[in-house]
C-alpha cells in the first residue's frame, strides 16, 4: 500500500469512528431508565408512568422508558449522583437531594413560605424556575419539569402536636435537607436522617418518634400504620425536580428533545393535579383508618421558625433566598 492510500484509509477510519460516537437515540430503538423513590399509587409514580407512555407513543416505540419505583435504584442522593454521571437517565427526585448539588433549591423549603400550593407552582414556572434549570444544567442535569412533593405535615406516635411546645424532644426523621433540619431544630425536635425506604421500619421499631411528609407520601408508604397522630402543620413546601442526565439528553435528536419536553410538561400537570387532589381527600381517608388528625394555629409555628429565615438570608445563597421570598410574597 502506498503512503497516500494508508493516509486515506486512516482518515476514513477516524471519520467512521466519529460518526459512530455521535449516533443519537434517533437512530436505533433504545431503552432508558427513570428512577424515583415513591411507591406505586403515589402521584410521582403515576406521572412517571404517564411520561413513559407519552414518549413511547410520540417516538412510535423507538424510545422506551422503564420506570423503577420505590428506591429500586438507590435513595434519592444516589440517583442524583447517577444522573450526573450518566449511569441513570432520569429521576423524579427530592428537593433536598438535588439541593446538595444545587444549593439554591433549598430556598423553596423555607418555613411557611407559600400560603397556597399553586403559588409555589407559579414561581417554579417563572424566572425562579428558569434560573434553577440553568444552575441544574451546569451540574449535568436537565430539568424536564417541576413536580410537586406537597406541603409537609408532622406525624408522630407519642402525642398530639398542636403547638411548638408539643414538638420539643421528639425524635423526628427528616430527609437530607438542611432547611428541614433547621425547621425541626427551631421547633425543639431532635432531627434524625433516615432513608425514606427505611422509614416505615424505623417508625415501627421506635428508632424515631415521628416524621414529616405530605399526606400523599404518608398514605402511599403506609406510614399511618405506625403513626397515631398527624398534625396539619404545613410547615414547608417541597418540589420534586424531574431531571434528565445531560449526557442522555445530548444523545437525543432535536426532534426527540421536543418530545421529551412536551411529555415532561404534560406529566408535570398530571402529577400536580394528582398531588393536590390527594391532599383534599386524604384527611378524611386517614381519619377513617384510625389516625388522629389535628389542625394547628400556624402563627406560633411561624414565630418559632423565624430564625431559619435569618440564617439562610445571611448564608452563601442569601441573595437567591431573598429573591425567592420576594417572589413568594
Amino acid at each position: 500500500m502506498t503512503p497516500r492510500f494508508n493516509l486515506f484509509r486512516r482518515a476514513a477510519l477516524v471519520a467512521a469512528l466519529a460518526c459512530a460516537g455521535s449516533m443519537s437515540f434517533a437512530q436505533a430503538p433504545v431503552k432508558l431508565t427513570l428512577g424515583h423513590g415513591a411507591a406505586p399509587g403515589n402521584p410521582r409514580h403515576e406521572a412517571a408512568v404517564k411520561f413513559a407512555e407519552l414518549v413511547k407513543a410520540n417516538t412510535k416505540g423507538r424510545i422506551e422508558i422503564q420506570v423503577a419505583h420505590s428506591s429500586q435504584l438507590g435513595d434519592d442522593a444516589a440517583m442524583v449522583t447517577a444522573i450526573r454521571s450518566g449511569t441513570l437517565d432520569m429521576s423524579a427526585n427530592s428537593q433536598g437531594a438535588v439541593a446538595a448539588v444545587v444549593p439554591e433549591y433549598s430556598a423553596l423549603g423555607l418555613p411557611f413560605l407559600f400560603s397556597d400550593i399553586t403559588k409555589a407552582w407559579k414561581m417554579l414556572d417563572g424566572p425562579i424556575g428558569q434560573e434553577l434549570a440553568k444552575r441544574s444544567e451546569a451540574k449535568g442535569m436537565i430539568v424536564l419539569g417541576y413536580w410537586d412533593n406537597g406541603i409537609r405535615h408532622l406525624s408522630n406516635s407519642k402525642r398530639p402536636v398542636k403547638a411548638p411546645a408539643d414538638v420539643k424532644g421528639l425524635k423526628i426523621r427528616t430527609p437530607p435537607d438542611a432547611i428541614t433540619v433547621d425547621i425541626m431544630q427551631a421547633l425543639g425536635a431532635d432531627p434524625q436522617q433516615i432513608k425514606f425506604s427505611e422509614l416505615y421500619v424505623a417508625l415501627q421499631q421506635g428508632v424515631v418518634d415521628g416524621q414529616e411528609n405530605p399526606l400523599a407520601n404518608i398514605e402511599s408508604a403506609k406510614l399511618y400504620e405506625v403513626q397515631k397522630y398527624i398534625s396539619l402543620t404545613g410547615h414547608k413546601y417541597e418540589a420534586t425536580p424531574f431531571l434528565m442526565s445531560k449526557r442522555s439528553w445530548d444523545k437525543l435528536s432535536a426532534a426527540d428533545q421536543k418530545v421529551f419536553l412536551a411529555a415532561g410538561a404534560e406529566a408535570t400537570q398530571l402529577q400536580r393535579k394528582l398531588s393536590k387532589d390527594a391532599d383534599l381527600k386524604l384527611v378524611s381517608e386517614l381519619k377513617a383508618k384510625g389516625v388522629q388528625i389535628d389542625t394547628v394555629d400556624n402563627a406560633p409555628f411561624v414565630q418559632a421558625t423565624r430564625s431559619v429565615y435569618d440564617k439562610w438570608s445571611a448564608g452563601p445563597t442569601g441573595e437567591f433566598v431573598k429573591r425567592v421570598v420576594q417572589a413568594a410574597r
